[in-house]
């Protein structure tokens, strides 16, 4: 059984937001779950998050890692940091412009792309109207780390606001269960 890393975006990921979901339904499914709530997430510094995730990395050790919204560009900071382990599979949902401008995560943005994404495996999924990216970067982005893309219709930034609690195409595709969105 896989030990997976879920990671937040600005504001946390707090129950009914899919992720908490997905971290229950691993729990439920007897998997190793880590599910942490970064620091002062309403306010995020890149710095500490940086440093608290690397932390977390080294004693939690997963092999799979589900970031949404801020939390992608956090991984791809990571990328940046000399000493960060490969993991098996990458899921990364609602992954911002990499030029947002928003000034409470000012210190995110621009954010660079990694060469090196520091996973095998890379799975990227968005909305087609999501209000913090266009598709076209996101294809860019997706074609860069050699990602497979997964590009749903109408479904905003992929959060609890925009319908998604408890979703089952998320949870099949972590768990390796057969999938259906």
């Amino acid at each position: 059984m896989s030990k997976t890393l879920i990671l937040h975006g600005w504001g946390g990921s707090d129950a009914p937001h899919w992720q908490a979901e997905l971290a229950a339904e691993i729990a439920k499914d007897y998997g190793t779950v880590s599910f942490p709530l970064l620091d002062n997430c309403h306010f995020p510094s890149k710095n500490r998050w940086v440093t608290q995730v690397k932390q977390i990395l080294l004693d939690f050790k997963p092999d799979t890692v589900v970031c949404h919204s801020l939390a992608n560009n956090l991984w791809m900071w990571l990328c940046e940091e000399d000493d960060i382990v490969e993991v098996d599979r990458l899921f990364m949902v609602s992954v911002p412009s990499l030029k947002t401008k928003e000034k409470t995560i000012k210190a995110f943005f621009p954010c660079p792309l990694p060469e090196n994404i520091c996973a095998k495996e890379v799975h990227i999924i968005v909305s087609d109207n999501d209000p913090w990216v266009k598709v076209d970067e996101i294809k860019h982005i997706t074609s860069h780390f050699g990602a497979s893309l997964t590009v749903l219709e109408n479904a905003g930034h992929i959060n609890e606001d925009s319908g998604y609690g408890k979703w089952k195409f998320i949870e099949n595709l972590v768990l390796g269960r057969n999938n259906e969105i």
